[in-house]
């Protein structure tokens, strides 16, 4: 997994409270191996705290800068954890809504793991694409014009996509390999 060295890339990840711990700390963990800054960006002062599943609390963790601070120009690509309650958050949120537009329209790196493709949908960046997501959103994805997959990982432009955290270390894998290959025509 650590082949792509991004040594000097900075990766924002967005989220909230809520997050799947598993999908914010493995990701954030394999940027830092593979020579990256991962920055924590959420619209949250503080600190976030994360979910088990989304039933038990996990480890709280502190905001590096605030969503509202944050523009595409100043990261070379966006990681977007899932979790239920995070994914229907963040997705309300407009300024999130409008960052993920800006990396698409930049054609820097997206991904994004289990629930979290609902922001996408949000952006209206999803229609045409190949994608994967948490299976309940099978139908969200499809209904925006997504060709949804059951698969563990799915790449399209720059969009990396995947199921669950049992899928983590081939998420990991692929979005360490998009963001070594930097920006894409079209994201």
């Amino acid at each position: 997994m650590m082949a792509n060295n991004i040594s000097g890339k900075k990766v924002a990840f967005l989220l909230t409270n809520g997050v799947e711990q598993a999908e914010l700390t493995e990701p954030w963990k394999a940027v830092q191996e593979a020579g990256g800054q991962p920055v924590l960006v959420s619209p949250e002062e503080g600190q976030i705290t994360a979910m088990k599943g989304d039933w038990e609390y996990g480890d709280t963790f502190t905001v590096d800068q605030q969503l509202s601070q944050a523009k595409a120009d100043d990261f070379d690509a966006i990681v977007l954890p899932g979790g239920t309650l995070n994914a229907d958050k963040m997705r309300l949120e407009s300024e999130a809504v409008a960052l993920v537009r800006a990396f698409a329209e930049a054609g820097k790196p997206i991904s994004a793991i289990c629930h979290a493709p609902w922001l996408l949908i949000e952006a209206d960046l999803v229609k045409g694409r190949h994608m994967t997501s948490y299976a309940s959103l099978e139908s969200d994805l499809k209904n925006a014009g997504a060709n949804w997959v059951d698969e563990e990982v799915v790449t399209d432009r720059g969009l990396t996509t995947s199921r669950n955290p049992g899928d983590l270390k081939a998420f990991c894998s692929k979005m360490l390999e998009e963001i070594s290959e930097g920006q894409h025509s079209e994201v």
